[in-house]
C-alpha cells in the first residue's frame, strides 16, 4: 500500500516562565494506507498523546509550544501549511478519537447536533445531515438510531458516549483515525467491544488507524505494527507478534509483564532501571 503519512525528526518543546521541556526527541515512523493499523504504546507523560496532536497541528502555537521535522501527509508536510490547508487535513484526511467521551462531548447539545456540525462543515456537499448521522449512528452499532438522534451526553452510557465519538471522528470519511486511548475509563467487556467496533469500521471503510494506548493487552489480534514511546524517544518498534514475543529492549519488557494472566503468582510488578532503559 501506498504511504499515507511519514514522520521525520519530530521533535515538541513547550515553553513557560523561561524554561523550556522538550517531550518528543526526534522520532521517526510512517504509516501505509489502506487499513494499516499502528498502536503506540508508553505510560503516560511518554509523549504518545502529544506526538499525534502534532499531526494535524492541534498543539499551542509558538511561543507556547515549538514543533520541528517533517509530518507528510500524502507528501505534503502539514507543518508548513497554511490556515485554510491544514482545515482541509483535520476531519476529512485524519480525525481523532479523543479518551473519555464524556468530557469531549458537549452536554448541552443533543449528540444529533454534534454530529452534524462536524458533517456540515467538513462535507458541504451532503444536504440531509439527519439522515447522514442516523446512518452513521447505525454504522457504530447504535440501537434505535433515530431516536437517539435527539439524546443528550447524558442519557447514554460510557460505551454509547465513546461510540457517537467515533461516529463523529468517521463523519467526515477520514483516511487515518487517530484513536486516543479510546477505552480509558470503560469496564472490560465495553474495552472489547469498542476494539471490535475498530476492527469491523477499519474493514468496511479501509482506512488506517493509529492506536494510542498503554496496554499491550488490546493490541495483540488488531494493530499490525507496535511502537513503543519511552520519554519521548522510541525505543522499539516492530510487528505486533514479534515485539510480544521477543521484547528486546528493557521498558518493553516491563509493559508486557504488567499484562495479567490467569494463573500468574507474581506479587510485585517488574521495575525498570532508567540507565538500563536508556541504553
Amino acid at each position: 500500500m501506498p504511504e499515507l503519512l511519514k514522520v521525520s525528526d519530530l521533535k515538541i518543546a513547550f515553553h513557560s516562565r523561561g524554561e523550556s521541556n522538550q517531550v518528543v526527541h526526534g522520532i521517526d515512523f510512517s504509516i501505509d494506507g489502506g487499513g494499516q493499523t499502528v498502536a503506540i504504546l508508553g505510560e503516560s507523560g511518554s509523549g504518545k498523546s502529544v506526538t499525534c496532536m502534532a499531526l494535524t497541528r492541534l498543539l499551542p502555537e509558538s511561543p507556547s509550544c515549538t514543533v520541528s521535522g517533517e509530518v507528510l501527509f500524502e507528501g505534503k508536510n502539514v507543518l508548513a501549511m497554511d490556515c485554510e490547508a491544514i482545515r482541509n487535513v483535520r476531519g476529512r484526511g485524519i480525525a481523532y478519537i479523543f479518551q473519555e467521551a464524556s468530557a469531549s462531548l458537549n452536554p448541552v447539545f443533543t449528540v444529533g447536533y454534534q454530529i452534524a456540525e462536524a458533517v456540515e462543515i467538513h462535507r458541504p456537499d451532503i444536504t440531509d445531515l439527519k439522515a447522514r448521522v442516523i446512518e452513521l449512528l447505525e454504522l457504530v452499532g447504535i440501537r434505535d438510531a433515530a431516536q437517539r438522534y435527539n439524546a443528550y451526553p447524558h442519557e447514554m452510557s460510557g460505551g454509547m458516549q465513546q461510540r457517537v465519538m467515533i461516529a463523529m471522528a468517521l463523519a467526515c470519511e477520514p483516511k487515518l483515525l487517530v484513536a486516543d486511548e479510546p477505552t480509558t475509563a470503560l469496564d472490560v467487556t465495553i474495552q472489547a467491544q469498542i476494539i471490535e467496533l475498530l476492527r469491523e469500521i477499519r474493514q468496511k471503510l479501509g482506512m488506517s488507524i493509529v492506536l494510542i494506548t498503554h496496554n499491550f493487552g488490546i493490541v495483540k489480534g488488531f494493530a499490525d505494527e507496535v511502537i513503543v514511546m519511552y520519554r519521548g524517544e522510541i525505543v522499539e518498534r516492530g510487528a505486533v507478534d514479534v515485539v510480544l514475543n521477543d521484547p528486546q529492549h528493557p521498558y518493553t519488557k516491563a509493559l508486557i509483564a504488567c499484562i495479567p494472566r490467569l494463573g500468574a503468582k507474581q506479587r510485585r510488578l517488574t521495575t525498570i532501571d532508567q540507565e538500563m532503559a536508556l541504553d
